[in-house]
């Protein structure tokens, strides 16, 4: 009895030594063990050559009356959602225009139809395009096009938008699908009609037979430095990747997931959507985030599960206190890009709920979550990550926008506390797909000659910070590319679109910060064509009619020159810095008000109602 006593005095010891010492040993511990179990399936998952949909079919035969999706207070089961995929299917296999291999566009917003047309077009073999339903025009037949889309299928209210780019598509020998019961636009097809004709008998496996790991099952659209929207392949293998996500998070069958992100966005769709199929768990799904709404909707569905932007979070905070605040069931939200401030408002307003913070990109070959839950940062350095993804921060030149070497030419790694580029290597276990037909971009995330001769490294374009107790922290990014309301914004296609107007010969976009807000706000210097003025009206209604909101340069500055590199490039560091303040800016300043809807000159009193919040952006 005694050598016992002892031995448990002496774990107790040991218990409160690694306590002290390694506060945060047992969340590594859970973590990894976490790692471990899901490394197991996604080795079995790889064998059996076991695709999200294969775990969808699963779901339908071990709980097919369990509530799947739940929108505008209607519920689909499982069962439902494969029987309406099946109709999609055949309705399409019926007209002969798709099969196994072949690319399909979606042009959908957040509803049930989304999810039918989805599976069913898996259930083909085919991959899904992802279009941002935000963009027209030029952005939008680029998105298109990029992809080697066959087929393009719209909804209903976005008829418009497909029109626009019709005798294009109809060039191309695109088929182009609406999802009414009639149509009468030449080159359009209405869909809804045939999808309800359609049996919803199951399809045979051997339609999608060829369908591997490595086959391509969505495109998914990111912005950067080309002026366009770049498309992303995402592998059948990478979205079970995004898709344990949610299990990472501590997210069970047992809970509710609520989704209001657009279904384009990997985060909605993959770890949000996708993961639900893994779990097995039921969504509610909303057609856009309304802030009066948010936490009816959770206390009405008995919502778990939450994802989150930044952003959003803000919103939340923002809004009216109510004595239902802690009324709710929410107990875990995922996502990125919500700061430290707004991140301990939220908790101690909405209740303990568990935030895990995550770093990721579509595109990149590796991803962070806060599974600690410290306040601020995005991630958690341990031995696991290390060995198995190596990555590091590198010494990085800001204003000749490129990495540092030494005399051999090779990257500098920055010691705990500094800032780097975070890079992270390209292997059999992380790769990296590049974007579709674009080679010139999918470079440009490319470092070689690292650390040695020959490796070579995924470039994310962000800028971490580690700090000595191995958390990481999101500081910046760099590059053109700028994040406003959790859209990625490239500068080039807004510039684009300025010059398009007869009075400004060139613009230089970049993101500004204004206090209270995530992210960076669109900001433009332009220099006017000789002998014109100008034109308030016109510059807002151009902007307007030309990019999403999140993509307005919300700020004009009027400069005589712009300032460029010797090797022609714009720059933006210097702008960056002196921002919109009046005060400090001799140059002509203009603010698009969306209010007024014109362009309007920035005065100290427009200037201070943006930074107190009054004006809202």
């Amino acid at each position: 009895m005694e050598t016992l006593f002892t031995i448990l005095a002496g774990l107790a010891v040991l218990l409160i030594f690694l306590h002290v010492q390694h506060p945060y040993f047992l969340h590594d511990c859970r973590y990894i063990w976490t790692v471990f179990s899901i490394r197991s399936k996604r080795l079995k998952i790889t064998e059996k050559n076991y695709t999200i949909l294969d775990c969808f079919l699963d779901r339908v035969k071990t709980q097919p009356d369990k509530p799947f999706i739940v929108f505008e207070n209607k519920g689909y089961s499982f069962l439902d959602a494969d029987r309406q995929s099946n109709k999609v299917a055949r309705a399409l296999k019926t007209q002969g225009c798709l099969r196994e291999g072949d690319t399909a566009a979606l042009l959908i917003g957040n509803e049930p139809c989304f999810v039918w047309v989805w599976l069913g077009l898996f259930k083909l073999g085919c991959a899904v395009a992802l279009l941002n339903y935000n963009i027209r025009s030029k952005s939008l037949l680029h998105c298109f096009s990029c992809c080697g889309a066959k087929v393009l299928i719209a909804a209903s209210e976005f008829k418009e938008a497909v029109e626009e780019m019709l005798p294009m598509l109809r060039e191309q020998n695109i088929s182009v699908y609406i999802l009414t019961k009639d149509c009468d636009t030449l080159g359009m097809e209405s869909l809804a009609d045939k999808i309800e004709e359609a049996s919803d008998e199951a399809l045979s496996p051997h339609l999608r037979s060829n369908v591997t790991m490595g086959s391509p099952a969505f495109y998914i659209y990111t912005s950067g430095t080309t002026g366009l929207p770049k498309a992303a392949m995402v592998p059948q293998q990478k979205v079970w990747g995004a898709t344990f996500l949610l299990t990472f998070g501590g997210a069970t069958s047992t809970d509710v997931i609520y989704i209001y992100l657009p279904l384009y966005h990997s985060s909605a769709l993959m770890i949000g959507l996708t993961g639900a199929i893994d779990k097995g768990i039921t969504v509610i799904l909303r057609r856009k985030f309304s802030v009066s709404q948010f936490w009816e909707d959770c206390r009405k569905h008995n919502v778990t599960v939450i994802l989150y932007i930044g952003e959003l979070m803000r919103y939340l905070c923002n809004s009216p206190k109510t004595e239902n605040d802690r009324n709710h069931k929410v107990r875990l939200a995922i996502g990125n890009g919500i700061r430290a401030n707004v991140w301990r408002e939220f908790v101690n307003r909405f209740g303990n709920i568990g935030i895990k913070e995550l770093y990721a990109a579509t595109e990149g070959n590796m991803s962070f979550m806060n599974y600690v839950g410290k306040i601020g940062a995005v991630g958690r350095v341990n031995f696991y990550h290390r060995r198995v993804f190596p990555y590091a921060l590198i010494k990085y030149d800001v204003e000749r926008d490129e990495p540092i070497r030494d005399s051999r030419g090779l990257c500098i790694e920055v010691p705990k506390g500094e800032t780097g580029l975070f890079i992270s290597k390209i292997s059999k276990f992380a790769p990296f797909t590049g974007y579709v037909n674009n080679p010139q971009q999918s470079e440009k995330k490319l470092l070689r000659n690292v650390f040695q001769k020959g490796d070579l490294y995924f470039n994310s374009g962000d800028l971490l910070r580690i700090d000595q107790e191995n958390f990481i922290y999101f500081q910046d990014r760099v590059g053109d590319t700028f994040r406003w309301k959790g859209e990625n914004v490239a500068t080039t296609e807004v510039s684009d679109i300025l010059t398009m107007m007869d009075f400004i010969e060139e613009a230089n976009v970049y993101g500004v910060h204004v206090p209270g807000h995530e992210g960076r706000i669109g900001m433009a210097a332009v220099r006017l064509k000789e002998g014109k003025e100008f034109d308030c009206s016109g510059t807002y209604s151009h902007v307007a009619s030309y990019l999403p909101s999140y993509a307005w340069p919300c700020f004009i500055r009027i400069q005589n020159s712009l300032l460029k590199t010797g090797t022609f490039k714009q720059i933006k560091v210097n702008l960056r810095a002196e921002g919109f303040n009046p005060s400090e800016i001799q140059d002509p300043l203009y603010f698009l008000d969306d209010k007024q809807q014109n362009c309007i000159p920035m005065t100290q009193e427009v200037y201070d109602s943006i930074v107190s919040g009054s004006k809202k952006l």
